[in-house]
C-alpha cells in the first residue's frame, strides 16, 4: 500500500486503512449505528457535565507553556463594553450591554488532542531518511505549519507560511461530530489514590471484575480521581501530590498498546493530566517516544486522547447503578487550524 504522502507506514498502524487522504482515523468507526448504540444507553435522561471550569488547574505549575484564560470586555468606542449603557450614545435608549472576549490556551483545562497534536520522525519514503510526520503521513512544515521550520539539529528558519493545521486539526473532528457510545473504566475504584501505574494485566483485571466490555467504535473514559483532587486544590495544584496519588496508564507496556489496537476503540479520555504516566518508564531501545501512548494513539492509529475530563460524578453514578456505558456528546471547537481544543463533554444516562 502506498499513497502520495508515503510509501512506508509504521508497523501496526492504520495509515491508509480508511483511505489515502483520511484525516479522521478511528473516528471513522463512529458510524450512525454506533450513535444509535449510544442513544440506546439513555434510560433516565439524566445528564452529567464532564468538564472542569476553564480556569482550572490554575496557574502554570502543571505546564509552564499553558496559561489560564484571560477574560475581559470588548471595547465600544474605546470604552469597556461591560454594563455599557446605550444611553451614552443615544439618550432615548434604555438598554445596557455586556460583551466579552478571551485569550485562551486551547489545552489548558479539559481538552481534546487532535491528530495534529503529536507526530514523530519516521522514514515514510523508505529512503533511509527520517522525516517529521503525523498520522497518515501528513508532513510537518507543509500540512501542519508553524512560524518556523526546524532542521535535524533543532535549528530554525522562518516558515513564511500561514500558520496552522491544514490537515488533521479540529476541523475534521468538528465536521464529523463526536457523539456515540462511551464506556467507563473506573481505575480509582480498584487502585484508589495509590499512584499505581496501570499495565495490561491490571487493566484486564479491572475489566473482568467490573464486567466492562470495550468494542470497536467505543469512546473509553478512565476515572483516576485526578480531576477531583485538582478541583479540591482550588487553583493551587500540587503536581507531586497529584501525580503520586492518582493512576495513569503505562505507555511502555506493549501488551497495553496492543489492546488499544485490537479493541478498535476511538478515544481514550482520562481525568488525569496525560492519560499515560509522564514521564514514561525508561525506554530499552536506542530511540523512542517520550510519550509512547500518545505516539501509538495519535501518530499510528488515529485514536484521539482527552485529558483532565471531570468524571467523578458520572463514574460514581454508573457504579452505584451497575452500569458502565452511556451516551457521550463531546464536540471540539470548530476552530480551523487549531491542533487542540477545550472540551465541554456531556454524558447522558
Amino acid at each position: 500500500m502506498a499513497t502520495q504522502r508515503w510509501t512506508r507506514r509504521p508497523e501496526g498502524s492504520t495509515w491508509g486503512d480508511f483511505g489515502p487522504d483520511d484525516e479522521l482515523g478511528r473516528l471513522n468507526l463512529v458510524t450512525p449505528a454506533k450513535v444509535l448504540q449510544g442513544i440506546a444507553e439513555v434510560r433516565t435522561g439524566r445528564t452529567f457535565c464532564l468538564s472542569l471550569p476553564l480556569d482550572y488547574p490554575g496557574g502554570q505549575i502543571l505546564n509552564p507553556r499553558r496559561g489560564p484564560p484571560v477574560l475581559k470586555p470588548t471595547l465600544r468606542d474605546g470604552k469597556p463594553n461591560m454594563n455599557y449603557p446605550l444611553r451614552c450614545d443615544d439618550p432615548t435608549l434604555l438598554d445596557i450591554v455586556s460583551d466579552d472576549q478571551v485569550l485562551l490556551t486551547l489545552q489548558y483545562s479539559t481538552q481534546w488532542d487532535s491528530l495534529a497534536h503529536v507526530g514523530q520522525m519516521f522514514d515514510v519514503d523508505g529512503d533511509g531518511q527520517l522525516e517529521d510526520v503525523y498520522y497518515n503521513g501528513f508532513r510537518a512544515g507543509r500540512d501542519i505549519v508553524g512560524p518556523v521550520l526546524y532542521d535535524a539539529a533543532g535549528g530554525q528558519t522562518p516558515s513564511g507560511q500561514e500558520q496552522g493545521a491544514r490537515h488533521l486539526g479540529l476541523e475534521p473532528m468538528a465536521r464529523h461530530g463526536i457523539q456515540g457510545r462511551a464506556v467507563m473504566i473506573d481505575l480509582e475504584a480498584h487502585f484508589g489514590r495509590s499512584g499505581h501505574i496501570v499495565g495490561y494485566d491490571d487493566l484486564m483485571g479491572v475489566l473482568a471484575k467490573d464486567k466492562v466490555v470495550v468494542e470497536p467504535g467505543d469512546l473509553v473514559c478512565l476515572r483516576t480521581g485526578f480531576a477531583d483532587a485538582l478541583l479540591k486544590m482550588n487553583k493551587q495544584p500540587d503536581p507531586k501530590l497529584l501525580h503520586s496519588t492518582t493512576s495513569a496508564l503505562d505507555g511502555r507496556d506493549s501488551r497495553l498498546l496492543e489492546w488499544v489496537t485490537e479493541t478498535g476503540l476511538v478515544a481514550l479520555l482520562a481525568d488525569n493530566y496525560a492519560v499515560e504516566a509522564a514521564p514514561a518508564r525508561p525506554c530499552a531501545e536506542p530511540f523512542c517516544a517520550s510519550l509512547p501512548l500518545h505516539a501509538h494513539c495519535l501518530f499510528k492509529l488515529g485514536v484521539y486522547l482527552g485529558e483532565m475530563w471531570y468524571l467523578t460524578e458520572l463514574a460514581d453514578w454508573l457504579r452505584a447503578n451497575g452500569r458502565s456505558r452511556f451516551l457521550l456528546t463531546a464536540p471540539p471547537l470548530r476552530l480551523p487550524g487549531a491542533v487542540g481544543s477545550p472540551a465541554t463533554p456531556v454524558a447522558t444516562v
